[in-house]
């Protein structure tokens, strides 16, 4: 990566802003190949990560996890079973 990427990394604070920054240094890589899946791939990088914190920020309390995501807490479990998260 070059110092100019990494200043521009360095420089984004917001999570929009990373995930833009992200997305240019990932179509970069591709060079002759095309994207697919995009949207599905984001989601999914962002959401595991997401529901991992809010799980460790309540002690794993699916109820209040699944108030502070704004989803059904059998939305949660069935997103814990899809990204293999344990229950306990």
């Amino acid at each position: 990566m070059t110092n100019a990427k990494l200043e521009d990394r360095r420089k984004s604070t917001s999570l929009s802003e990373q995930v833009t920054v992200t997305l240019k240094t990932y179509f970069n890589t591709l060079e002759d190949q095309s994207a697919t899946d995009v949207y599905e791939m984001v989601l999914q990088q962002v959401e595991k990560p997401l529901i991992e914190f809010v799980l460790q920020q309540t002690e794993n309390n699916q109820t209040h996890a699944a108030n502070i995501l704004g989803i059904n807490r059998n939305t949660l479990k069935k997103k814990m079973q899809k990204y293999d998260l344990d229950a306990s």
